[in-house]
């Protein structure tokens, strides 16, 4: 199997992700979140890691990423959200 390793900064992150990642990443963005972010990727991951992992944790476990980061979230944004997952095929939440 071909294995290909590069190392991104936050700013190259948005064009590797897709989905739901996206919204998450939009997220942390909009509260100035982005370094932080990377901080806690490199603390959750210290080996390098595939970009699935990435965008699934960013997907699946935004709850987990927004409290690490110190986010609150509204209500707004998850109907919003359970609403994008309900479109892609997901059960939402």
């Amino acid at each position: 199997m071909l294995s290909i390793a590069k190392e991104i900064n936050g700013f190259e992150l948005k064009d590797e992700l897709w989905c739901g990642a996206l919204d998450t990443l939009g997220t942390i963005t909009e509260n100035d979140k982005l370094q932080e972010l990377m901080y806690l990727l490199e603390e959750l991951y210290p080996e390098p890691v595939d970009i699935t992992t990435i965008n699934d944790l960013l997907w699946f476990d935004e709850d987990f990423i927004f409290e690490q980061l110190n986010i609150a979230i509204s209500d707004d944004y998850i109907c919003l959200s359970n609403l994008r997952e309900m479109e892609q095929g997901g059960k939402g939440k």
